[in-house]
């Protein structure tokens, strides 16, 4: 099956990685979420919310989290994409690793997978391919720019 797979790294610790993944606070500053619900425990349920209106929800990302490290991990399965113009689109995996190279600086490593072929798998495997590199960048830089203003605290 095909995969995406990004690798960056950030000026920032592992953890924060982490949490810029967990907590809404940092997912709406980076990925624009704008509401969601997540445990982070084995098998807890990790669903993420944006273009909320009154008519509805825009569109979903919603699965199960397969390993919780809150220094290193998150790896989420069981993973399906809600869009009301497409089919639900499922299940897939993504994986979000964070290896601490020093105290303030870290890999970070992407990988959703799990797409399948034809019709909106396509669109979404394209859309995701040209999306996550960028998006990681985005991540570098709202981390970055957060751990400045830590240090001028």
């Amino acid at each position: 099956m095909r995969q995406v797979e990004v690798t960056i790294e950030i000026n920032t610790s592992a953890d924060q990685v982490i949490k810029a993944f967990t907590e809404l606070e940092h997912l709406a500053g980076w990925w624009q979420v704008q509401n969601c619900f997540i445990e982070t425990k084995p098998g807890g349920l990790y669903t993420l919310v944006w273009n909320v209106t009154e008519a509805g929800f825009g569109y979903i990302s919603t699965g199960l989290v397969a390993r919780y490290d809150p220094q290193s991990t998150l790896h989420l399965h069981k993973m399906l994409y809600l869009n009301p113009e497409r089919q639900p689109l499922g299940p897939m995996s993504l994986q979000i690793e964070a290896t601490a190279l020093s105290d303030n600086k870290s890999s970070v490593y992407l990988c959703q997978s799990g797409y399948q072929n034809g019709g909106d798998w396509d669109w979404y495997y394209e859309t995701v391919r040209e999306v996550w590199p960028k998006m990681a960048q985005v991540l570098k830089n709202y981390l970055e720019k957060n751990q400045e203003k830590k240090y001028e605290e």
